[in-house]
């Protein structure tokens, strides 16, 4: 591996020099403020002492010898998409296994801040770090090298994420044309990526179904996720409306933000499309720009699609009861219960070095790590549980097939207008 001799150095002289800066053993460090990170400790050993005070102390865990820390990306956890799912699955697998668990939260939105925290959880003691996002290929091409011994989970991240940060100036942008394992320590890292247009596709075709004809796509930056989400839900779409043989009938505004937050000028933006355009339910895909779609919304009562996770719960009681028609959702949970629980049974080897792209794994829809949230989805007449399911199955079988090729908006029967990036 190149450079691993001098990352070893490197990784002995960090440690030393971030753990010399810590906090005594006397110090409270939940919700604790540093120049880099952010950080909240859980522990439920039966002396209740505190995970980052027994990390910087060398103390044993109760259940094995696992220490967890979870680094946000750009957003926090509170965002009520990715950076909260995995939160509260990794606080609640380690309260349920009596594991430490840390999260840090960068100072800014950067490569360098978002390795700054890696350095942190290690000095901390973590030997076990989830970093969700494709902002984290950075981190896996420099980190994993600086610190072999700690086992890296990189949620959404993919080749093309880790070959754009190792290659740098004159990347193709075509992963195929490297070997991704040049730029990381493959040895001491899982990624893996998850099929988003399967769950676009499934939110499109199931809102036409329920009689919506006049719908929106709202990404955040155009990234790949977001682009996979967004051109799986028009293809679902058009699917939907050629079966219904109203495709002449069904339109579709698609537009990104270029950011994932909502603010005044995606909100207005917004406000045109449901005001003036009459747009009925748009896919809000991003972070947290679901907010400006679902402020939109509410003042004349039109319909929200979530993303990532079950989103129903927060928008319909923020936004307007019934607001949220479904959700297009990613096994984020799912993933970060397998693999902890596996490392916890000595099967890291199961998952190291390995980059997967995570979809349909059964025709029971609950089985996949990509879904629409059966409880809270808006069924009806016309689109029912059981023809979700009758979906998911022709989905499995490849009866049903959906393009992953997001070089082009996708050719559709219906009428598709693409505006671009609103900043």
């Amino acid at each position: 591996m190149k450079k691993k001799a001098l990352s070893l150095m490197l990784a002995t002289a960090m440690v030393v020099s971030l753990a010399a800066c810590g906090s005594d053993g006397n110090t409270d460090t939940n919700n604790a403020d540093t120049s880099n990170s952010s950080t909240e400790s859980s522990n439920a050993d039966a002396a209740g002492s505190d995970s980052q005070t027994a990390a910087t102390e060398g103390s044993e865990t109760v259940a094995s010898d696992m220490n967890i820390a979870m680094i946000t990306d750009s957003g926090d956890i509170t965002d009520q998409s990715f950076n909260q799912t995995t939160y509260e699955s990794c606080k609640s697998w380690a309260e349920a296994n009596s594991v430490p668990f840390t999260y840090y939260k960068p100072d800014s939105d950067s490569d360098e801040a978002r390795n700054a925290s890696v350095d942190q959880a290690v000095a901390g003691g973590a030997n076990v770090i989830v970093m969700p996002g494709y902002m984290f290929a950075a981190a896996v091409v420099s980190q994993s090298e600086m610190y072999p011994d700690v086992k890296f989970v990189a949620l959404d991240v993919g080749a093309g994420d880790i070959c754009e940060k190792g290659v740098g100036e004159g990347y193709t942008y075509n992963p195929a044309d490297y070997t991704v394992t040049d730029y990381y320590n493959e040895d001491n890292v899982y990624c893996c990526t998850y099929q988003e247009e399967l769950s676009g596709y499934m939110a499109g075709y199931a809102a036409v179904k329920a009689g919506y004809k006049h719908l929106g796509f709202l990404g955040g930056m155009s990234v790949p996720a977001v682009t996979r989400f967004g051109y799986g839900y028009v293809q679902g779409i058009d699917a939907a409306a050629t079966e219904l043989g109203i495709a002449d009938e069904v339109e579709v505004e698609y537009v990104c933000g270029g950011q994932f937050y909502g603010d005044a000028d995606i909100t207005s933006a917004m406000d045109t499309w449901y005001g003036t355009k009459n747009v009925e339910v748009v896919f809000a895909c991003g972070g947290g720009i679901f907010t400006s779609a679902a402020e939109a919304a509410g003042k004349v009562g039109g319909k929200v699609i979530g993303v990532d996770s079950d989103q129903q719960p927060v928008i319909d009681a923020n936004y307007g009861e019934g607001m949220t028609v479904t959700s297009a959702m990613k096994g984020l949970s799912a993933t970060v219960n397998s693999v902890l629980t596996d490392i916890r049974d000595g099967k890291w080897n199961d998952y190291v070095g390995k980059i997967e792209n995570l979809g349909l794994v059964s025709e029971n829809p609950e089985e996949n790590y990509v879904q629409l949230p059966i409880e809270t989805t808006q069924w009806s007449d016309t689109f029912t549980e059981d023809d979700y399911r009758a979906l998911v199955k022709a989905m499995y079988s490849g009866e049903v097939t959906v393009s992953s090729d997001i070089s082009a908006m996708p050719a559709t029967t219906v009428k598709v207008t693409d505006y671009g990036s609103i900043k």
